[in-house]
């Protein structure tokens, strides 16, 4: 008589069991969830009771651990994983928890030695800036950037002109607008665009880069937003206008399109004394753009950049080095761009000072900065005899948040096909932005 009711027991016992087993396989990040609340744990507790080790360990601990959680949990929430929800939660959250004194001394100060103390901001600037740049393919490089020159060219004095006359009708100086705003949208995101820019701002206006990282930055997100919707709207146009759809080709010769699409070949074992040789050559990059910042009187981060397209360019360094340098940026920027965006967040990002940039104008000018270049590129890739959808989209992703906001950007239009040429409009685009702000600023200080 009790059968039945030790049949549903026991099928109730494998239900329960199989959740359990799905909950400890779940993996934040490629971490199994009980593995990583285990480190949680052990970070929070550490910290909680003054016992977190102020130096790299400790503040790696810190940001990696809120990292990968908060990493993960903007790439998974809907909505907001369409629109780079990843960074965005991991540069603004931080900083919402230090205005509400969530972290104790013990974790801000494990922090700051670590971003700041022991200049591991820095290194990871050099290593995203130098380690790109080197390991693009030469003729992307070469003949994307001509083929790429007059939409990116047109598009930004578009994005220019009509930023700084909206700016203007909002209150705005031309100062501010194109320094505060234009140029942190343009600039190539995060990593290649305002923590440079930041450091390029500090050596010439004076006082320490945080301050300008909290300017900068909002400009940056909601460019990268306003991109996504831009995308988006003309991946629908695409559908009802055949005509100027190339359907992810940008060129209408189909076989000259077809010498940009560069096959990913298989990743040959990762050579570790090969990366470690790239990391030296990082690092001497960094040290060159010092050196030449005392000759030319350019911020160093702008000259690392430029010798990096220059020594790119020329064949000066030997294929296996740049595949080692280009090796060590994709494992910069695959594990620590969330926990630097975390750093950021609770020492370069106030939560009063965001707050004080942003109102309607702000909001309005960041739009017509994005839109602008957006429909320049459309027009502009009509004549140049490519489809100016995809023209539109590529040239779109010059405001977008670097490698991250390009793969929002080619998402919400379905045309990741584009990303050789999207790499080249941020990249470079990006590049060439900052370098010409800084030696402009320079100019007017």
């Amino acid at each position: 008589m009790n059968k039945p009711y030790e049949q549903s027991l026991e099928a109730d016992t494998l239900r329960d069991a199989g959740w359990l087993k799905r909950l400890c396989a779940y993996e934040i990040g490629v971490i199994p969830l009980p593995v990583f609340l285990g480190i949680a744990l052990i970070v929070y507790l550490s910290a909680h009771l003054g016992f977190l080790p102020k130096n790299m360990i400790g503040g790696l601990a810190v940001i990696m651990t809120m990292g990968v959680f908060f990493g993960q949990l903007g790439s998974r929430l809907p909505i907001l994983k369409e629109i780079g929800g990843g960074a965005i939660l991991c540069l603004m959250l931080p900083s919402i928890l230090v205005f509400y004194g969530f972290f104790g001394a013990p974790t801000i100060d494990a922090t700051k030695l670590l971003m700041k103390d022991a200049n591991f901001l820095y290194f990871v600037i050099a290593s995203l800036v130098v380690g790109s740049i080197l390991g693009m393919s030469r003729f992307i490089l070469v003949q994307g950037m001509l083929r790429m020159f007059i939409p990116l060219l047109v598009g930004t004095l578009a994005a220019v002109t009509s930023g700084l006359l909206v700016g203007k009708l909002v209150g705005y100086s031309f100062h501010h607008t194109f320094f505060y705003i234009i140029v942190p949208i343009i600039g190539g995101g995060i990593g290649e665009g305002i923590l440079p820019l930041s450091l390029a701002y500090s050596a010439i206006l004076g006082g320490t880069p945080d301050l300008y990282v909290a300017q900068l930055a909002p400009a940056a997100v909601v460019g990268n937003i306003v991109a996504i919707i831009c995308a988006g709207y003309l991946s629908r146009l695409a559908l009802k206008r055949p005509d100027i759809n190339g359907q992810g080709s940008l060129i209408r010769a189909k076989a000259e399109n077809d010498r940009f699409q560069i096959k990913e070949e298989s990743s040959p074992a990762v050579d570790f004394r090969v990366m470690g040789a790239g990391v030296l050559l990082i690092c001497a990059f960094f040290v060159l753009g010092g050196l030449l910042e005392k000759v030319f009187g350019i911020p160093g981060p702008v000259m690392m950049i430029l010798a990096a397209v220059l020594f790119k360019y020329v064949r000066l360094l030997p294929q296996r080095l740049e595949q080692g340098a280009h090796t060590f940026y994709k494992l910069v920027s695959s594990a620590f761009i969330w926990p630097v965006m975390i750093g950021l967040g609770m020492l370069y990002v106030p939560l009063d000072s965001v707050v004080k940039v942003f109102s309607a104008g702000y909001v309005l000018v960041c739009v017509t900065v994005v839109v602008s270049m957006t429909v320049a590129g459309f027009f502009i890739g009509n004549l140049m005899k490519m489809y100016p959808i995809e023209s539109a989209i590529v040239t779109c992703c010059h405001s977008g948040l670097g490698g991250t906001g390009d793969v929002a950007i080619l998402s919400a239009s379905n045309r990741m096909s584009l990303m050789p040429f999207a790499q080249i409009s941020t990249r470079i685009g990006g590049a060439s932005t900052v370098i010409l702000a800084t030696i402009l600023l320079r100019m007017l200080a």
